[in-house]
């Protein structure tokens, strides 16, 4: 029976394999989604979020947004936050007498985080960025065609006016209108964060146009409520008016009855 051969003593046992990825700081952020291509005013109070902010500002000033679950948690925790956000670029950072920073990003690309760092002055995280993919050509057109058409109808709508000329502008360039439509939505936080987490570019498309279709409902809705309370008022406001007259002219009528005195 062959003995086996011993172990050097110099040799160590191999490491474990590296995990691939990039580390960056970390921005909690309440009631909003940050989505690529998009550009928004922050403004950040937080010890944890304004140490992470000072961290970046002297690199390469690309931080992770990432949303919180739970808006109302004041410190939340890793657990408490999507495992997929935005790195973005902080263009400008202002630091306000009140102790509070405002700060200006611009979203570059969905980032998703592979696992957290143990530091506890703020929110690190390891993460891999994933590149924006364009979609199959002839299901974007159509997918785009049918995206322009329903963004042009919520257009007439009052409440989409400020922001009809970002979306007009991101008409011209198909691959950043997904994006920049789907920003714009007024819909919960939840559907924000899953049409960020929605990779594949025309099921994306998909639910973009389902919820301006949802949307584009509840806008007509309330048009005709409007309306109605509309003519309501009117009918009201009329009838008013005639009762008044109508009590005018009986007191008239009263006083023309009345008899005189004579001396």
């Amino acid at each position: 029976m062959s003995e086996s051969s011993p172990v050097p003593e110099n040799q160590n046992p191999s490491p474990p394999p590296a995990v691939e990825g990039q580390l960056s700081a970390v921005l909690p952020l309440r009631d909003i989604v940050v989505f690529p291509h998009m550009i928004v005013p922050l403004f950040v109070g937080r010890e944890k979020s304004v140490r992470a902010l000072e961290e970046v500002m002297g690199e390469e000033k690309q931080i992770l947004l990432l949303t919180q679950k739970n808006a109302g948690e004041d410190d939340p925790s890793a657990e408490g936050l999507y495992r997929l956000g935005t790195l973005a670029t902080v263009l400008q950072l202002l630091k306000l007498p009140d102790q509070t920073v405002r700060v200006l990003v611009e979203g570059k690309t969905r980032a998703r985080v592979k696992g957290f760092s143990p530091r506890t002055d703020f929110f690190q995280a390891l993460i891999e960025p994933i590149p924006n993919r364009p979609a199959p050509r002839r299901k974007s057109k159509r997918s785009y065609a049918r995206s322009s058409r329903t963004s042009r109808a919520t257009s007439s709508s009052t409440r989409s006016s400020g922001r009809n000329a970002r979306v007009r502008r991101a008409d011209r360039r198909p691959g950043q209108a997904r994006d920049t439509v789907a920003s714009h939505l007024t819909v919960k936080i939840a559907d924000r964060q899953q049409l960020l987490e929605t990779l594949n570019v025309v099921e994306r498309l998909e639910r973009v146009l389902a919820l301006i279709e949802g949307e584009i409902g509840v806008l007509q809705v309330e048009r005709k409520i409007r309306s109605r309370v509309k003519r309501q008022m009117e009918k009201t406001q009329r009838e008013y008016y005639l009762n008044e007259q109508l009590k005018r002219f009986r007191r008239n009528s009263a006083k023309a009855k009345k008899p005189r005195r004579t001396r």
